[in-house]
């Protein structure tokens, strides 16, 4: 990311080369209510760096929502560079793109964004993400794409049809979740597991225990905007704030209000962590 944010400053045969644009960062919610959280936080952002969608609830909308954002902003960029306008990304995404099969792999098209972030309000397995707290993950993991067989579930990976996780950024996960413990933030990392059905009891949720051990928070978009990302070449990160536990179904026990707070100020932290 620091690398990214430098500008180029090597004269061409022509003369100077024009400096590249600040390197943009699109985070994706499911629903208005968080991207409004995230807005308030990010406040008066440095214009042009942050981009916000609420794409849609469940892992196919936001994936289909991210995906075309990406594929627009990259095409968008290449009618800029026509008109004489800069580029905008530094290097190392358009590498990253290019050593990453994609729709821009062989295209000649550079990624307008240098990260996706999945943030929005999710559930918290009990003991390891509590009511009010914030994930930041290490991994998104679809914990229900597979096949139900007569000794169990087995996963994607384990059926041989391709991967159900995606690793988040670690160097700046870590670096979010540290700016956050600073401010006073209580702050888990582990697995954010993304499912299309929320879980609604006790069983369902030691279920999902067993398919992925190290899971600490429940969503239904990470695992889609972290994919939409990874064809791109663009690194992703989640970010949940805690609502409700993993578990049986308790409308009454439900903070969204407070888990919007939370969203509102670890989107401050976000934007501090970005721009520094």
């Amino acid at each position: 990311m620091n690398e990214q944010n430098q500008a180029l400053n090597h004269t061409g045969p022509t003369g100077p080369a024009p400096e590249k644009a600040a390197p943009r960062v699109l985070i994706v919610t499911a629903v208005d209510a968080e991207k409004e959280a995230v807005l308030r936080g990010l406040g008066d952002h440095p214009a042009g760096m942050f981009d916000v969608i609420a794409g849609g609830v469940g892992p196919s909308a936001v994936a289909a929502s991210t995906a075309a954002t990406l594929a627009l902003a990259a095409a968008a960029g290449v009618q800029a560079l026509a008109q004489g306008a800069t580029a905008p990304a530094g290097p190392d995404a358009a590498q990253s793109s290019a050593a990453s099969p994609g729709p821009l792999a062989g295209t000649g098209l550079t990624p307008a964004y240098s990260l996706v972030v999945s943030a929005g309000i999710g559930g918290g397995f009990p003991g390891r993400a509590d009511v009010g707290s914030l994930v930041v993950a290490d991994a998104m993991v679809a914990a229900d794409l597979g096949s139900q067989t007569p000794d169990g579930f087995l996963s994607v990976d384990e059926l041989g049809f391709g991967s159900s996780r995606v690793a988040a950024d670690a160097e700046l996960a870590a670096r979010l979740r540290h700016e956050l413990q600073r401010a006073g933030h209580a702050v888990s990392g582990g697995t954010a597991v993304t499912v299309s059905t929320a879980t609604g009891t006790a069983e369902t949720a030691a279920e999902l225990l067993r398919r992925v051990p190290d899971a600490t928070a429940e969503g239904m978009e990470g695992f889609g905007v972290a994919t939409a990302a990874k064809q791109f070449g663009v690194p992703a990160l989640e970010l949940r704030a805690i609502s409700n536990a993993v578990g049986p179904r308790d409308r009454d026990a439900w903070r969204i209000k407070d888990a919007l707070d939370a969203l509102q100020a670890a989107s401050s932290i976000l934007r501090e962590v970005l721009t520094s």
